[in-house]
């Protein structure tokens, strides 16, 4: 090749990648600087329709800002001796708090428990504090501490946030690191290649940088919300995401680079143009599926919705520019110290093979490609190959043989799993779950627990015309389940005669006897709304931290009603436009929702047996559905469009043999990949993080490793070309042979790409 005609060739990918180390450099910072633009106050994240969140509004009147009270609760250092007679030093320890850095007024007289054994009091934190707040809260447990002969803990809205904060303090770091650890490992032994895997790593970093640069402008215009929560699981999507699209297109790029003289521009090309469809289907899927979550009334499902698409197309642009660029500058060196390397075909063809070439997709960087070309009733595809290639040739010959046990016994082992799915609750989790560690303020609600009634210091919110005040307490304290209630003054403190009265409207505090975040005050909540609604002329609505709770978890059930059918819809067309199918579609998403059922009756029996686990954030089964089956769909994409493209060639039952066999080891190595980046996210030491990780990780896994291996390819299998109705496959003969002719040469010709050796489908 003239050296000119190099020189020239070598511009495009040269500037590509000038281009991404531009943006690695320039944007690759803002991976850690989101922090500066989240929030963790979970009020932003309530349903917009829901009557908690109308109260929020209505409450702001009644008070001169808002407040996050911080609950101090003393007890005897020795044991269970009395401490009512502390009470006075008490109130003068937090009244000498009111002034102070952080406290947003008067803290409330100290108030002994009915068993005299404990003193509580409330003191108003600003909710702006952000990270000064751990701080604050040490001022008030060192003012709290001049009580002499008590121990001081501090329960309440105020530790909880900043309980939630030490969570996810470092999380930039800490989540990108184990991941980008785990991914490099997973990639150094399965292709013990060098090069290839730090290639793979740097474009996901680089996709990761580039989406966060753009959800930190969105957010800091405020038109997107972003948490911790959200924050994590950006990381986690985009580098699993963009590590699954770089296999697939570096694993067909080693393919085409085996044949013998291949050039590595021309194998590249190639390579696009057999991956792309596939890789672009598959992010669409996931994309999509992410955007319906702005369908949710919930505020967090729609913060995750566009800001998980943004990172899906970070992921694939960075995988179609970068990553090209880097491997055809490196060529054959990005394999090293493995090298492409071509095999003869050596295994005899099923009957009727075509004359086609047939070449097959190493699944390990040392396992080499195979090309070869075949003739009719001789030697085909190859049915025998080195390491682990050799193991999907059996798995494919295994479902050729036998392809009606095969699903019939593992369709049986997946309903048997999700026979189990109902028993996952996912009502909400406890207060003493939420965290998986020890958190001071979890054992500080259990002692608030133990000596005043469970919502002391949490009530519920009652806002009432004040013509009807009286009326709306008397239906309050006749509730089952409710401790007491009363309108309150200006300060928040009980004022049954003079109460706070804004634009005729006034605020009831109704203490529950549950604890706030128990089944039992969920309970008692929907009575007391009962109650207080029919009171005539009242216009009572009820808010507070256990309303919010219960608004969220029948929003959540209407989300999964609502978002599921969408999610499934969006998913069915992709395959039928990828797949020029109907049968075969609706057969893979019943598939993947199959999977996604069975992974739930086995995350039921972990999280309770094994985890500890009495229940699940209501957010938890549609964040798993969303994740698992828009992802599970990816492998199935990946194989079925294989299986599809060897059946032009081969005829439709060598087309899934060839289609298992060749996609196999890359398909089970982005599942691992993809498992293993998700499991990361159990380093943060919060129960919805945790039960996300385990979902999506077994769940892929049981995916790649069940489903797509086993399952989809026997029952494609089985279903002959009847799976591929009513596209040009089903009017195809299995063997592929119709009257002398091979299947590439009897498929109809808009499904061959012109200029590709057999056809290539489009």
């Amino acid at each position: 090749m003239p050296r000119a005609l190099r020189r020239t060739r070598l511009l495009l990918p040269l500037a590509l990648l000038a281009v991404w180390l531009v943006v690695g450099g320039g944007l690759g910072p803002f991976a850690g600087r989101l922090g500066e633009v989240s929030t963790n106050d979970q009020a932003a994240f309530l349903p917009r329709s829901a009557e908690s969140t109308r109260v929020i509004e209505e409450q702001k009147p009644f008070r001169a800002g808002e407040t996050v009270p911080a609950i101090v609760v003393w007890t005897a250092r020795d044991g269970d001796a009395p401490v009512t007679g502390s009470a006075a030093e008490a109130t003068k320890a937090v009244a000498a708090l009111a002034g102070r850095p952080g406290v947003a007024g008067p803290p409330s007289p100290a108030l002994a428990s009915e068993d005299g054994r404990a003193l509580r009091a409330v003191v108003p934190l600003r909710p702006d504090l952000g990270d000064t707040l751990p701080e604050t809260l040490d001022t008030v447990r060192a003012a709290a501490a001049a009580v002499p002969g008590t121990t001081v803990w501090i329960a309440g809205p105020a530790a909880s946030q900043a309980d939630l904060a030490g969570a996810f303090a470092g999380i930039d770091g800490l989540l990108l690191g184990v991941a980008l650890i785990a991914v490099l490992l997973i990639l150094l032994v399965v292709y013990r290649s060098v090069l290839l895997p730090l290639m793979i790593i740097l474009g996901a970093v680089f996709a990761l940088g580039l989406a966060c640069a753009i959800v930190y402008v969105l957010a800091d215009a405020e038109l997107v919300r972003v948490d911790g929560q959200v924050q994590g699981i950006l990381s986690i999507l985009v580098i699993g995401a963009a590590t699954d699209y770089a296999l697939l297109l570096a694993a067909r790029y080693r393919e085409e680079l085996a044949a013998p003289g291949a050039d590595r521009y021309a194998a590249m090309r190639k390579a696009l143009r057999r991956s792309v469809e596939p890789i672009v289907a598959s992010a669409a899927t996931v994309a999509l599926a992410l955007i319906a979550l702005l369908v949710s009334d919930l505020a967090n499902n729609r913060a995750l919705g566009p800001v998980g698409a943004i990172g899906i197309v970070c992921a694939v642009v960075s995988t179609l520019t970068f990553l090209p660029a880097a491997l055809v500058l490196a060529g054959r060196a990005a394999y090293w110290p493995a090298r492409p390397t071509s095999l003869p075909a050596d295994a005899e063809a099923g009957p009727g093979a075509p004359d086609a070439p047939v070449t097959g997709t190493p699944d390990t960087a040392d396992a080499p490609a195979v090309t070869g070309r075949t003739t009719a009733g001789a030697k085909a595809a190859p049915s025998v190959a080195k390491g682990g290639q050799a193991i999907w040739q059996r798995i494919a010959d295994l479902v050729d043989r036998a392809p009606r046990k095969v699903w019939a016994v593992t369709l049986a082992g997946l309903l048997a799993c999700a026979a189990f799915a109902p028993a996952l609750d996912s009502r909400g989790v406890p207060l003493d779950e939420i965290f998986v560690n020890d958190a001071p303020s979890v054992a500080a609600q259990e002692t608030l627990g133990r000596h005043f009634p469970g919502g002391a210091g949490n009530p519920a919110v009652i806002i009432a015309d004040a013509g009807a005040a009286d009326r709306v307490v008397a239906a309050a304290e006749g509730v089952a389940g409710v401790a007491s209630a009363s309108p309150v003054d200006a300060a928040g403190r009980p004022a049954p005669t003079a109460p706070l009265v804004v634009d005729g409207r006034v605020r009831i505090d109704a203490t529950l006897g549950a604890s706030s975040d128990s089944d039992a005050a969920r309970e008692t909540l929907a009575r007391l709304r009962t109650a207080v609604h029919a009171v005539p002329e009242a216009n009572a609505l009820v808010g507070g931290s256990t309303a919010q709770q219960y608004d969220t978890q029948r929003t959540a059930a209407r989300d999964r009603a609502l978002i599921v059918p969408v999610v499934l819809a969006i998913i069915l067309l992709i395959l039928m436009a990828l797949l020029r199918a109907v049968v075969l579609p609706v057969l893979l998403v019943l598939t993947v929702a199959l999977n996604f059922a069975a992974t739930l009756g086995v995350s039921a029996l972990v999280f309770e047996h094994v985890l500890g686990f009495t229940g699940t954030d209501a957010s938890v089964p549609l964040y798993g559905f969303v994740f698992l089956v828009a992802l599970g769909v990816d492998y199935n994409i990946f194989l079925m469009s294989r299986v599809r493209e060897e059946s032009l060639r081969h005829g439709v039952r060598e087309g899934v043999r060839i289609g298992l066999t060749a996609t196999g080891g890359v398909i089970t190595s982005a599942g691992v990949v993809l498992a293993a980046t998700f499991a990361a996210l159990g380093v943060i030491p919060l129960a919805f993080l945790v039960q996300i990780a385990f979902i999506v990780a077994f769940g892929v896994l049981l995916d790649t490793l069940v489903v797509r291996s086993l399952l989809v390819p026997a029952l494609v299998r089985d279903l002959g070309p009847r799976a591929w109705w009513p596209g040009a496959l089903s009017r195809l003969p299995e063997d592929g042979e119709r009257s002398g002719q091979s299947a590439a040469s009897s498929a109809p010709k808009e499904e061959c790409t012109p200029g590709t050796t057999g056809g290539h489908i489009r």
